[in-house]
């Protein structure tokens, strides 16, 4: 899975009364990310970069739950919170009708994404009455769509993309969201027949009121379920109409292909039930939000256009199956405007599993994310000389959580790593990026140089604490 770059990845937002000016990342910047897939955005010291080390915890892909105080991070090492890669920044933009932060894209490119501005930058915690918890995370499918969509054959593409579309359209909406000075419109998706709706963090953090709009033109207002910043999702409620609502049924991602066409519904620039066509382009991008902004892995890369107010809506598979959330953008940083055919989604079996805790409990109670409970800095030659170590490259080790998993398997201070599982690694984005692929729980085989001496440590990996 290859990280995306930092580089001028740019939240694709509506845009607001006020826009917000949006500020490149330096080179300096870049170095302090976190490693953890840590929630929320985060103020990164400069300094150690930070792999599944526990801070204060809140609740993002969250749970709610105490940790250690993280360690004040060392003059000189590379400053990232978890949850953030360590790798040269990327900006996307989020899919929001707005204008503001900068996410991190792929180091493929020299591009900047913002997959549809973002419908509603972040705004914050809601506003608005909180609903009391589910009394069951199940999903409650709504009324059912009766559209047959087809199998895909050589020569019935159109037909398929028809019956899709008509299958689908009733449970994508519009959202609407105001807050002090600004009004932000985005994309929803109904998942739920008592009214749960998912779309994107920054389309509803922050807001005062929000409001949806269904595909037959009805308007009705909304409450804020829960936001997880770390995932760039968030779940909003309506009270049903009558006549019921028409739910997504959710896909399977993780047997999406390469090449597989897929079709993108939301409201970009604000032209709600607007449908576009394309491919996924690529599997398991890791996409950083930006200096401040979460890490969100395994993102589903398409060329399926996406703009300003598609962010929360709609990514299909040609059965019509819900694989994924249009989320972000890249920005082609020679003319600044958003590159064509570059954008990025989160997946669909991402946004079930938070989706369904915020549900459950207004708020996330499991990250989901690995970590190992180290701060690290990245060895080159003069870290190196300065520390007497033997090897020129990968990241030593420079705080090691107490209890934490790494220091139960017996890894010191010192320590230097280079290889994570079948990862090698040569800088901190290299464990960032190989923390991604595993879950809490897998023991892995970490490789360190101790002195001269190599050694494996098989270390089972604790989970990110929520906040």
């Amino acid at each position: 899975m290859q990280p995306i770059d930092e580089h001028l990845l740019r939240p694709t937002i509506n845009e607001r009364t006020n826009h917000e000016q949006s500020a490149q990342e330096t080179p300096e910047d870049w170095e302090s990310r976190s490693f953890e897939a840590q929630p929320g955005p985060t103020h990164r010291p400069p300094g150690a970069n930070t792999f599944g080390h526990a801070s204060p915890p809140a609740t993002p892909a969250g749970l709610p739950s105490s940790a250690p105080t993280e360690p004040a991070a060392q003059p000189g090492m590379l400053g990232t919170q978890p949850g953030m890669l360590a790798n040269q920044p990327v900006q996307p933009r989020r899919s929001g009708l707005r204008t503001s932060a900068l996410i991190a894209l792929t180091s493929l490119l020299a591009l900047v994404f913002a997959v549809g501005l973002f419908a509603g930058w972040q705004f914050g915690h809601t506003g608005g009455t909180a609903l009391s918890p589910s009394s069951t995370s199940t999903l409650q499918p709504g009324a059912s769509s009766n559209v047959t969509v087809p199998a895909l054959t050589g020569n019935n593409a159109d037909a398929v993309r028809e019956a899709v579309i008509s299958k689908v359209q009733p449970g994508v909406v519009q959202v609407h969201v105001s807050s002090p000075g600004q009004q932000v419109l985005g994309s929803g998706v109904i998942i739920d027949g008592r009214g749960y709706i998912v779309t994107n963090n920054h389309v509803v953090a922050g807001a005062s009121t929000v409001q949806v709009t269904l595909a037959n033109g009805t308007m009705l207002p909304a409450t804020v379920v829960g936001t997880d910043p770390a995932d760039d999702l968030a779940v909003i409620k309506i009270t049903p109409p009558v006549s019921g609502l028409t739910t997504m049924h959710l896909g399977d991602s993780s047997k999406l292909r390469v090449g597989q066409s897929v079709l993108a519904i939301g409201s970009p620039l604000g032209n709600a039930e607007t449908v576009t066509s394309g491919i996924v382009s690529a599997l398991n991008r890791n996409v950083s939000e930006g200096q401040k902004g979460p890490i969100l892995p395994d993102a589903i890369q398409t060329d399926a256009p996406i703009n300003p107010g598609n962010s929360g809506g709609a990514l299909l598979d040609m059965q019509g199956n819900l694989i994924g959330i249009p989320t972000l953008n890249a920005i082609d940083t020679e003319f600044n405007t958003p590159a064509n055919g570059l954008g990025f989604a989160i997946p669909v079996n991402r946004i079930n599993f938070i989706a369904q805790q915020m549900i459950a409990d207004g708020h996330v109670t499991h990250t989901g994310r690995s970590i190992l409970g180290v701060i690290v800095t990245n060895v080159d030659q003069q870290v190196a000389a300065k520390n007497h170590l033997s090897v020129t490259s990968g990241v030593m080790v420079v705080n090691v959580t107490s209890s934490g998993p790494a220091a139960s398997a017996g890894m010191k201070t010192g320590d230097v790593i280079v290889q994570l599982g079948n990862r090698s690694v040569k800088s901190a984005s290299d464990l960032s990026t190989a923390l991604l692929q595993h879950k809490p729980g897998d023991v892995v085989a970490v490789k360190i140089y101790r002195g001269t001496q190599q050694v494996t440590l098989n270390i089972p990996l604790g989970e990110l604490p929520v906040g």
